[in-house]
C-alpha cells in the first residue's frame, strides 16, 4: 500500500522544502517568489522546478504583508444589484480594464446594511488589496469620505458624490438624465406621465424621482402624486404599479420607468389590458438592457455610461497606485436611445 501512494504530492508543503530541494537557501526562495533582490536565471529555475516538485503553495497573505502589495483590487457591491444587466457590466468592465493592467479583481458582498458594507471593505483591506472600488448602497457620503481618508489604499466610490474627496467619486447625472427623458415626453405632447420609482432607499432612484419632477415643474405642468408609483427595480413590480394605475382609473398617456426591467412588467400589464404601446401608452426606461433593441416595441431607454464610468475609476486607481494624470471631471452624462415605445401624444387614451 505504501508504494502505491508513495509518489504522491504532499498535500501541505514549505519554503523550507523547497529550499532544500532546489539547493538553496530559504531566503533565495523568498526572493524569488517576491521578486525583490537579484537570484540568477539558473537559481530561479530550480526554485521553480522545485515548487512544482513539492506542490508548495506560498501563503498570500504573508506574502502580502511582506512585499506591501497583491495586485489585487477589490470591490464591493451590495447583493441586490446582482441580477440584471446594469450589474453584469459594472463587473465585466471591472474585470476586463484592470486585466488589461495585470490586476485581479476581488469581489466583495455590501449585503443589506451600511455595517455589512463597512465590514466588506474591511475584510478587503485585510486582504492587503492594494485599493477599493465601492458601490454603495447603505454608506452615506459622510461615512465613506471617512473611511478614504482612515486608510492608505486608494478608494473610489461609484454612483455616488462625495463632499470631500471629489477625486475619488465617479457617478453619472441620474437627475439630469432622468429631466431629458421626461422632457423628451413633454415634448411629444403628453402631460399626463406616469412615474414608476425605483426602490426609495437607494440614492439613484431618488434622483430620478427628483429629475421627473423638476421637468413637469419647467413646463408648467403640474405635478400629481397618484401618478408616482413605488416600485422595486423588478419587472413584477413595474407591472404591479400599472395595474394600480389602470385599476384606480387613473388617465395616463405615458409611463416613465426608473428602470428597463419595470418597463418590461409596464409593457405587460398594457398588453394584458389591450393597451397598445406606444400607440395608446408610451413606455420609457432606465439602463439600455441588451434586450430593449429587440422587444415589440423595441424600448426607448436612457443609457448609463457604465463602460466608461468604470473604465475612469480604473484609470484613477491605477494613477493613484502608479502615478499619473488624474482627470477633474467626475460626472458623466446619460444618453437617450429613442426607439418604437414612444408615439406623439393622441386623444386614443383620453390622457
Amino acid at each position: 500500500m505504501w508504494k502505491m501512494f508513495s509518489n504522491r504530492v504532499p498535500s501541505m508543503s514549505t519554503m523550507l522544502e523547497v529550499a532544500k530541494k532546489a539547493g538553496v537557501s530559504k531566503a533565495t526562495v523568498s526572493r524569488v517568489l517576491s521578486g525583490k533582490g537579484y537570484v540568477s536565471e539558473a537559481t530561479r529555475d530550480l526554485v521553480y522546478q522545485a515548487i512544482e516538485e513539492t506542490g508548495y503553495r506560498p501563503n498570500l497573505l504573508a506574502r502580502n504583508l511582506a512585499s506591501n502589495t497583491s495586485q489585487c483590487i477589490g470591490l464591493v457591491v451590495t447583493n441586490t444589484l446582482y441580477n440584471g444587466s446594469y450589474f453584469s457590466e459594472i463587473l465585466s468592465q471591472a474585470a476586463k480594464k484592470l486585466e488589461d493592467n495585470g490586476r485581479q479583481l476581488i469581489l466583495m458582498d455590501g449585503k443589506h446594511s451600511a455595517q455589512e458594507e463597512r465590514e466588506a471593505i474591511q475584510f478587503l483591506l485585510d486582504l492587503q488589496c492594494d485599493a477599493i472600488i465601492i458601490y454603495p448602497r447603505f454608506l452615506t457620503t459622510d461615512a465613506m469620505d471617512d473611511i478614504i481618508e482612515q486608510h492608505r489604499q486608494p478608494i473610489m466610490v461609484v454612483n455616488r458624490k462625495l463632499r470631500k474627496h471629489h477625486s475619488h467619486c465617479i457617478c453619472c447625472d441620474h437627475k439630469g438624465a432622468s429631466f431629458n427623458a421626461t422632457k423628451y415626453l413633454l415634448a411629444q405632447g403628453h402631460r399626463d406621465i406616469a412615474f414608476l420609482t425605483g426602490s426609495l432607499d437607494s440614492p439613484t432612484a431618488i434622483e430620478r424621482l427628483s429629475g421627473y419632477k423638476e421637468a413637469l415643474n419647467s413646463f408648467n405642468v403640474a405635478v400629481r402624486d397618484t401618478l408616482i408609483v413605488p416600485g422595486k427595480w423588478t419587472p413584477a413590480s413595474g407591472f404591479s404599479a400599472v395595474e394600480s394605475l389602470l385599476n384606480n382609473e387613473i388617465a395616463f398617456s405615458a409611463v416613465l420607468a426608473s428602470n428597463d426591467e419595470m418597463a418590461v412588467g409596464a409593457i405587460k400589464k398594457l398588453s394584458d389590458a389591450g393597451i397598445r404601446v406606444p400607440d395608446d401608452v408610451s413606455v420609457i426606461g432606465f439602463d439600455n438592457i441588451p434586450t430593449a433593441p429587440y422587444m415589440t416595441p423595441a424600448l426607448t431607454s436612457v443609457k448609463d455610461p457604465v463602460s466608461e464610468m468604470m473604465g475612469e475609476v480604473i484609470n484613477r486607481l491605477i494613477s493613484m497606485l502608479d502615478g499619473g494624470y488624474l482627470s477633474k471631471d467626475n460626472l458623466f452624462t446619460a444618453e437617450l436611445i429613442v426607439r418604437d415605445s414612444v408615439a406623439k401624444k393622441t386623444d386614443i387614451n383620453g390622457g
